[in-house]
């Protein structure tokens, strides 16, 4: 179905192709899992199957691509969308009408659907995805992970024989994500639909694919096979897998069922024995602290959220909790997104904030900042009201990394920006730039940010918001776009940073991520705090969250491979 010939693709001024594909195939009916580490050029290979390279991203394509025997170097994207349909990591870049109902039929009237059949596939296609409720909804309204569900949708009515799919799950909630795979495998098996996909969360959809193609490094050659052995040489991994290497089981487990019938051996190793504190062994970079300075700034949103805070001991709230939170209510438009929510946070405290696909969670954290007005009850920053305050006050508490890390970014090279954010914040010039060095050590200088991947125009904004030091960080899904070495460096920045007594809230759907970082746990549920408490108590207690290694070893209190491994080599008795 999808033929790669001696493909390569070279951008514009680079010296060396960005991806070479020898000779690749991928037949009718399968689901093909593309992985690597981030920047590798995943995003890159699923352009040029939908035409999307060269034909809007510029550069050179050399060989041929084929998809259902259509040369994608002389078909346009238009001229491929009755065979290929497309999801990116961006589902509002995809977005063309503005209701969910409309987006879905818009397709479909491109390619000339008759009315009647129109209608039955919107239908199927609210009803598979969970959408019905939301059919009238402006798109701009729904959370990230309801968009990521109407691109997907508003692709599948088309009925395409192709689906590229770019990290799809990167925005849903456990139980959403369980549904969109379930579509696919449902479309795969029963109707031979192809289906090339990337994904960082191998986690939660390793076990359902057919095949896997490692991409290793830029330029480098792919690894083929079937997922076993892939993920026997794979520099990226989910949790079961390592935990299966570690232990040393074969063949390795790809899900959770297949690691708890070989655990029995690790569990008889583990009896009597205490799962250490996560971040025990952790070695947090130094990092150096920008000297206190108030500069006038640039405009926007970046402006808004990074900046270095006041000096410790310079407002009254020094010695206090960073954040308190009580009876907080917010309308949008006629709905109450947000009821009766009550929590504090002290210096140096880790929260991961949880939930389904519209439950708060970004609207908690725009409430934070001062973007959305309360409708009831107060929101205390360093003991400041954020809708009160000057911007100049209110950066100096708090930074906001949100779901589009767009928003933060305007000039046109990473240089470029790392020197506004260390002028922004007074920081020595150099410090912006070795963050980002820091958590993703192949972002060049000269790129602009508009060409750079999701995760690495997440590592940017990142970086922009650390350099100001706030007090309290706001992350809305931190690690969208991060392969699990990268989240692993950004566990140990945030990690630093919290230990220097910053204060931090993730919104986020990953539950390997809150496992192993986050000190305490809120899950949300239609607008409500419905549980509140220590990390592995949370978690431990909801299988929707429970980490995989939770899954796989039980009771015993153990989260991450990284505890287990500690134990085995003696460091806790």
């Amino acid at each position: 179905m999808i033929r790669f010939e001696q493909m390569s693709v070279t951008y514009e001024g680079a010296a060396h192709p960005a991806l070479k594909v020898g000779d690749l195939q991928v037949p009718e009916g399968e689901l093909v899992l593309l992985i690597g580490p981030s920047g590798v050029g995943k995003s890159t290979l699923l352009g040029t199957v939908c035409g999307l390279v060269p034909h809007f991203t510029g550069g050179t394509l050399r060989g041929r691509v084929t998809v259902a025997g259509r040369d994608t170097r002389t078909h346009k994207p238009r001229e491929l969308a009755d065979v290929v349909g497309t999801v990116g990591q961006d589902p509002l870049a995809h977005f063309v009408t503005d209701t969910v109902e409309d987006e879905l039929a818009y397709g479909m009237e491109s390619l000339g659907i008759p009315p009647e059949t129109m209608r039955r596939r919107v239908e199927e296609t609210l009803d598979l995805l969970g959408l019905a409720e939301l059919r009238d909804r402006p798109i701009a309204s729904l959370s990230g992970g309801q968009q990521q569900r109407v691109a997907i949708g508003s692709v599948l009515t088309a009925h395409p024989r192709v689906l590229v799919l770019d990290e799809p799950t990167s925005a849903l909630d456990p139980a959403a994500a369980e549904e969109v795979l379930a579509v696919l495998q449902r479309l795969v098996h029963d109707l031979g639909t192809t289906v090339l996909m990337t994904e960082h969360r191998l986690e939660r959809v390793v076990q359902y694919a057919d095949r896997v193609v490692l991409l290793p490094a830029p330029g480098a050659a792919p690894v083929t096979g079937s997922p076993a052995e892939v993920m026997a040489l794979s520099p990226v991994r989910p949790p079961v897998v390592a935990l299966g290497r570690l232990a040393g089981w074969s063949p390795l487990p790809l899900s959770v069922r297949d690691a708890r019938r070989a655990a029995d051996p690790l569990r008889t190793r583990l009896v009597g024995l205490t799962p250490p504190p996560l971040g025990a062994a952790a070695a947090p970079p130094t990092l150096r602290p920008a000297p206190v300075a108030a500069s006038p700034g640039r405009r926007g949103l970046r402006s808004l959220l990074h900046r270095r805070p006041a000096a410790a001991g310079s407002n009254a709230a020094a010695d206090g909790p960073v954040l308190v939170v009580d009876s907080l209510g917010v309308r949008r438009d006629r709905a109450e997104v947000l009821r009766r929510v009550s929590l504090s946070l002290a210096p140096g405290e880790t929260v991961a904030l949880m939930g389904r696909n519209g439950a708060g969670k970004s609207t908690l954290l725009s409430t934070l900042v001062g973007m959305l007005e309360p409708s009831q009850g107060t929101v205390r920053v360093g003991g400041l009201d954020p809708r009160l305050v000057t911007p100049a006050a209110l950066v100096r508490q708090v930074g906001l990394v949100p779901q589009d890390p767009r928003d933060l970014l305007y000039a046109d090279t990473v240089a470029g920006e790392c020197a506004a954010a260390d002028q922004d914040a007074g920081a020595a010039a150099g410090t912006c730039r070795s963050l980002v060095s820091a958590l993703l050590p192949d972002v060049l200088d000269d790129a602009h940010p508009r060409d750079l991947s999701e995760g690495q125009r997440l590592v940017l904004a990142l970086a922009l918001v650390l350099t100001g030091h706030p007090p309290l960080i706001l992350l809305d899904e931190p690690t969208r776009g991060l392969d699990y070495a990268a989240k692993a460096r950004l566990v140990e920045v945030l990690r630093a940073r919290a230990a220097q007594g910053h204060a931090i809230v993730l919104a986020t759907h990953d539950v390997e991520l809150a496992a192993e970082l986050a000190d305490r746990v809120i899950v949300l549920a239609d607008g409500e705090v419905v549980a509140d408490g220590p990390t592995a108590e949370v978690v431990l207690s909801s299988p929707a969250f429970a980490p995989q290694v939770a899954k796989v070893l039980g009771p015993g209190g153990w989260l991450t491979v990284g505890q287990v491994e500690r134990t085995l080599r003696g460091e806790t008795r």
